[in-house]
Formats: structure tokens, sequence, C-alpha cells
């Protein structure tokens, strides 16, 4: 990957952020505008807060290269590597549901919303996993689904934190978009010329 790729997935991913907050932000809080708050105003906030996210996703996902090849490395083995991810994954999926449900259970949110998020979560990411897998191989199929599971989680972590739902889509849609980028553009970038 040279430089002027690299630049081209770092813009990308930033303009994916901020527009999918900006888009998640007005359908969310349109009563806003109609109440009086300056729509311009929002979206400029908007976007800022999707380039955080696009730029927290952007971390994670060099975060998240880096450590494969570190586990690759250790474990000499790529199927031991996969079976350690989904280890990792459904300890992660069992704490996004277990923890929110013992830090929120008293607001009177129900049960199924706990349930649904993180099930939500693994749905969205088997479903890119599939494509990374059909554009790529099928050695792409677990570390795509663990990126996408795991890794978003640990970006959410500080919005997870709240319990308010409106950041929670505020903080997902910008962290979904660019994961889902940059995991099925990477290897379109880095493919060499026949």
């Amino acid at each position: 990957m040279n430089i002027r790729k690299w630049v081209y997935l770092f813009f990308t991913t930033l303009l994916i952020g901020g527009l999918s907050s900006v888009v998640v932000g007005v359908l969310m809080r349109w009563q806003d505008v109609e109440a009086g708050t300056s729509f311009f105003v929002m979206l400029a906030w908007l976007l800022g807060f999707g380039f955080i996210f696009s730029i927290i996703s952007q971390m994670g996902y060099f975060a998240f290269l880096t450590i494969h090849r570190f586990g690759l490395g250790i474990f000499k083995s790529a199927q031991l590597w996969n079976w350690v991810q989904l280890l990792i994954l459904a300890f992660v999926v069992f704490d996004l549901f277990y923890l929110r449900y013992i830090a929120f259970n008293d607001t009177g949110t129900p049960l199924l919303h706990f349930i649904l998020v993180p099930l939500a979560l693994l749905a969205f990411g088997v479903i890119v996993a599939f494509i990374k897998k059909k554009e790529t191989n099928k050695g792409a199929f677990i570390p795509t689904l663990f990126f996408m599971v795991a890794v978003t989680t640990i970006e959410w972590i500080p919005v997870l934190k709240q319990g308010d739902a409106l950041w929670l889509w505020l903080s997902i849609a910008p962290l979904l978009a660019c994961n889902t980028w940059q995991v099925l553009i990477l290897h379109r970038l880095i493919r060499k010329k026949d």
C-alpha cells in the first residue's frame, strides 16, 4: 500500500463516517430542527461527531491488522488463531449483553433490548464476513467477523457506558459504516496489478 492509497482510504472513511452520522442524526433529531435549532449548526455538529468516530474506527482497524499479524505469528497456525478469535468473540457477544444488562437493568429497558443489540451486531458482522469471504477467500471469514463484532464493540465502549439510545445510534452508525468500508475496500487497494 502506498501513501496515495492510504490517503484515499483515510479520507473516504472520514467522509463515510461523517455522512452516516449526519443521516442518522437528522433522522433521529428532526424535531430539534423543527423546534428552531439551526439546521446548519446541527449538520456541522453531526458531521464532526461522525469524523471523530471515523478516526476511532480507523485506529481500531489498523490496531486489528497489527494484532491479527501478531496472532498468526504467535499461534503459528491460521486455524488455531481462528479458534482463539472465535473464543474471544463469544466472550465479547456475551459481555455486550451481560454487562449492559447489569449496568442498566434498573432503567426500565426491556430485556429484549439487551439481547437484540449483540445479536444485531453479530448478524451484521456475519453478513459483512460473508461478503469479504466471497470477494477474497474462505480464510477471511473469521477475522472479518471478529473485527466487525469484537473491535466494533471495543470502539463503542465509551458510548455503551452512557446507555442513551440517541448516543448509541449516533456512534454505531459511523462505526459500522467505516468498519465495513475499510474491511471491504482494503483487499482492492492492495491488490497487485496483473
